[in-house]
């Protein structure tokens, strides 16, 4: 990462209090999880204490390691508003580890009875699903590669099923998986993946953990742009320190939680998580209004020169895409959540994506479509379909991300596409102009 000159001289930010003692471990320790989950984790232990520290694990990237480590796993969380910065210290992370540094000092790590949950925010990819049938992908070569050396997992479903292993051998309890990934009934999943994965190693292995551990489906949400030189120089001005690990985000959060927790869990309910019954309807709700109309304004939104979703809506034609979105193609779709007013929720999602002190830049949340497409968007169509209703402005965004992944835009710019299906989508591309 560049620094300017000046910025380089900061002393770095350390840890000035002791680290709480271990008791969760996360899987995917980037700027989301940063600024959403362990924010709420900290906060709880603040309000009531309990052994909730956190031990986060990169399974790719030494990106959080370089960023966190030498910190103490201290950092900022940063909200953005009109009104400026507003930083806050948060002390959950202890340590930070790196997964094919040493994958056996990861499983060990999960596998310490101490450890109660093991929380995830690795993205769509990280499930090794196919999202077709919602199977587990026994050809991915992440999940081939760890049913045939368990002991050296790469995937986190490896890692979490060797960490049960380990937990039955040695007669400790199971402990809690919590998805906080932006998918729907992502405890399902990562249950169904998990218990897959199990059977083909050991059936006994399987039952046991299907008998015993919990995989609560959640919610998650609050807008977290991609940290920036320039943000990490406005926060050393504030601070005095230089902060490698900071994280900015809109003051908005929302966090519902199925509680079926097999060991505990941190008082997060303190610090403004909602727990229910079933996390359902919450989430089919956010990942319709927030994440569809998300989606939508990302593809065509880059395609007509916008750089941010503010920059987006604060053209006419666009806000009142979104509004005849949500009131004619989306809500008619949604059940009704507790506590929840679709009407107001869709008009303070607006008000969000006004604000022009968050930079959520279309690139960024065009990534990945083939793998979010069909839960933010593919599902809302088939239920208008299913009804004899169709969806003219859904079926506009479709067409914008047919056309974003074909890599090239209107003026014959090329387009930076970030997909795991990348290459094939621009096959299909081409092929369909021929």
């Amino acid at each position: 990462m560049s620094m300017e000159i000046g910025l380089r001289d900061r002393p770095r930010l350390k840890r000035s209090t002791p680290a709480p003692k271990v008791g969760m471990v996360h899987l995917g320790p980037g700027a989301f999880f940063r600024a959403f989950s362990a924010v709420y984790t900290d906060e709880a232990m603040a309000t009531a204490g309990g052994d909730w520290g956190i031990a986060a694990v990169s399974l790719r990237s030494q990106t959080a390691h370089d960023q966190l480590d030498p910190q103490g796993g201290v950092y900022h969380s940063v909200t953005l508003s009109n009104e400026g910065l507003k930083p806050k210290l948060i002390n959950a992370i202890v340590r930070t580890l790196v997964a094919p540094d040493d994958p056996g000092a990861v499983v060990s790590e999960m596998a310490d009875p101490t450890v109660k949950i093991v929380s995830l925010t690795i993205t769509e990819k990280g499930y090794c699903h196919k999202p077709s049938d919602g199977k587990l992908n026994l050809q991915h070569p992440d999940i081939i590669h760890d049913l045939n050396t368990l002991s050296q997992p790469v995937s986190a479903i490896g890692f979490i099923v060797a960490a049960f292993a380990a937990r039955r051998a040695a007669g400790d309890r199971p402990f809690t998986v919590l998805s906080c990934d932006n998918l729907p009934s992502n405890g399902a999943l990562a249950r169904g993946m998990v218990l897959e994965f199990a059977r083909n190693v050991d059936e006994d292995l399987a039952a046991w953990i299907e008998a015993h551990a919990s995989f609560p489906s959640s919610m998650v949400d609050r807008i977290t742009p991609a940290t920036t030189d320039e943000d990490i120089a406005s926060l050393s001005q504030i601070t005095g320190t230089l902060d490698l690990g900071c994280v900015f985000h809109e003051r908005f959060r929302q966090w519902v939680i199925e509680d079926e927790f097999a060991e505990g869990r941190p008082a997060w309910d303190l610090a403004g998580a909602q727990f229910v019954s079933k996390v359902d309807a919450h989430e089919l709700m956010k990942l319709r209004c927030l994440n569809g109309t998300h989606s939508t304004l990302a593809y065509l939104g880059y395609l007509a020169g916008f750089e941010t979703i503010a920059e987006t809506v604060a053209d006419p034609s666009f806000a009142a895409l979104c509004e005849r979105l949500w009131k004619d193609e989306i809500i008619p779709t949604v059940p009704q959540p507790d506590g929840e007013d679709l009407p107001a929720y869709c008009a303070e999602l607006m008000a969000r994506y006004k604000d022009t002190s968050i930079r959520h830049r279309t690139w960024q949340i065009a990534m990945d479509g083939s793998q979010k497409l069909p839960q933010r968007i593919l599902g809302t169509i088939s239920d208008n379909l299913a009804v004899g209703h169709t969806s003219p402005g859904l079926f506009l965004a479709v067409a914008a991300w047919m056309f974003y992944v074909g890599g090239v835009d209107e003026n014959g710019q090329e387009i930076d596409v970030r997909d795991p299906l990348s290459e094939a989508l621009k096959t299909a591309s081409e092929s369909a102009k021929d």
